[in-house]
């Protein structure tokens, strides 16, 4: 059910319709494939790595998370690896979350554009909308919170769905209207208290959610 809070009033509608989509647990659930990936580190590293700790916690860049199994000198190296490692492992068992698919093809009946920013490596982001036939306009890796504010910028997006707190804060870099989804580690109230302007059971919700804001924009 999306939030009953009052939805933020859109800016007058000047230039066309760009929304940007996070993408590991907003449009991808990509958890069995970074738990594949990571118990094959663990397997050739001989560290040990709580899988399911680790996909509990999905959003931040990869090195946050190897820092809490790696030494600090080690960390660069893992990630290399990991990275080489993620496409035999992690691209055929991600499926995309219900709706996702909808909602990047609302954007285009609607004449606007959808961008994936997102803090995976982006040439594995590539393989994942790829291999589940999600196509966005462009996509951009490698930026996490306030730093997807950039992108963002840059493709001129009014609007940013993301399902943890660093990417409402990238939203709101970008003055992006912020829209939340809690299908990652995050719940409402976490979105709410970091700033989410809407949240969202889901992308089930957000193709309705997307034709109203629309409408409202024109109307302004």
């Amino acid at each position: 059910m999306a939030s009953t809070a009052p939805r933020p009033t859109p800016a007058p509608r000047t230039a066309p319709l760009t929304v940007g989509f996070d993408l590991d647990m907003t449009l991808i659930d990509s958890r069995a494939g970074i738990a594949a990936t990571y118990r094959a580190l663990s397997a050739e590293t001989g560290v040990h790595i709580d899988d399911a700790l680790v996909v509990s916690r999905i959003g931040p860049p990869l090195e946050e998370e190897l820092a809490h199994w790696f030494p600090a000198a080690e960390v660069a190296a893992a990630g290399d690896r990991y990275r080489e490692l993620y496409p035999g492992h992690a691209i055929a068992p991600t499926t995309a979350l219900a709706g996702a698919r909808d909602s990047v093809a609302e954007v285009r009946a609607l004449g606007g554009r959808a961008v994936v920013v997102t803090a995976k490596y982006e040439p594995n982001a590539k393989l994942h909308l790829a291999h589940l036939g999600i196509e966005p306009d462009a996509v951009v890796g490698w930026l996490w919170a306030e730093a997807k504010g950039e992108a963002l910028r840059e493709h001129g997006a009014q609007v940013y769905v993301g399902d943890h707190t660093g990417d409402v804060r990238g939203a709101r870099a970008a003055g992006a209207l912020s829209v939340a989804v809690t299908t990652g580690p995050c719940d409402a109230q976490e979105l709410r208290a970091a700033g989410a302007d809407v949240v969202l059971d889901g992308l089930t919700e957000f193709p309705a959610w997307l034709r109203a804001f629309e409408a409202a924009r024109a109307a302004a």
